[in-house]
Protein backbone atom coordinates (compact mmCIF):
# COMPACT_ATOMS: atom_id res chain seq x y z
CA UNK A 1 0.00 0.00 0.00
CA UNK A 2 1.38 3.41 -0.72
CA UNK A 3 1.17 6.16 2.22
CA UNK A 4 1.12 9.70 0.64
CA UNK A 5 1.98 12.63 2.73
CA UNK A 6 -0.06 16.11 1.12
CA UNK A 7 3.10 18.36 2.47
CA UNK A 8 6.29 18.34 4.08
CA UNK A 9 4.41 19.66 7.44
CA UNK A 10 1.79 16.91 7.19
CA UNK A 11 4.98 14.23 7.00
CA UNK A 12 6.69 15.85 9.79
CA UNK A 13 3.32 15.55 11.90
CA UNK A 14 3.17 11.81 11.64
CA UNK A 15 6.92 11.34 12.28
CA UNK A 16 6.10 13.50 15.42
CA UNK A 17 3.18 10.85 16.21
CA UNK A 18 5.69 8.27 15.59
CA UNK A 19 8.02 9.32 17.66
CA UNK A 20 5.81 9.75 20.88
CA UNK A 21 4.75 6.65 20.34
CA UNK A 22 7.79 4.75 19.44
CA UNK A 23 9.02 6.28 22.96
CA UNK A 24 6.50 4.73 25.02
CA UNK A 25 7.41 1.36 22.92
CA UNK A 26 10.86 1.85 24.26
CA UNK A 27 9.67 2.31 27.73
CA UNK A 28 7.61 -0.28 27.97
CA UNK A 29 10.33 -2.93 26.11
CA UNK A 30 12.94 -1.54 28.97
CA UNK A 31 15.32 -0.64 25.96
CA UNK A 32 16.39 0.84 23.02
CA UNK A 33 14.65 -0.13 19.81
CA UNK A 34 18.18 -0.55 17.57
CA UNK A 35 15.27 -1.40 14.28
CA UNK A 36 13.75 1.96 15.10
CA UNK A 37 13.31 3.38 11.22
CA UNK A 38 10.83 0.19 11.11
CA UNK A 39 9.20 0.64 13.33
CA UNK A 40 8.66 4.18 12.50
CA UNK A 41 7.67 2.89 8.86
CA UNK A 42 5.09 0.44 10.41
CA UNK A 43 3.15 2.46 12.69
CA UNK A 44 2.83 5.55 10.05
CA UNK A 45 1.34 3.07 7.01
CA UNK A 46 -0.92 1.75 9.51
CA UNK A 47 -1.44 4.91 10.80
CA UNK A 48 -2.48 5.76 7.17
CA UNK A 49 -4.51 3.42 6.43
CA UNK A 50 -6.45 3.31 9.31
CA UNK A 51 -4.86 0.31 10.80
CA UNK A 52 -4.22 -1.18 14.61
CA UNK A 53 -0.84 0.54 15.42
CA UNK A 54 2.18 -0.93 16.72
CA UNK A 55 2.58 -0.76 20.53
Amino acid sequence: MATIYSSADELADALRRAAAAHGEHEARAGEEDADWPAWYALYMVSEAAGEELPT
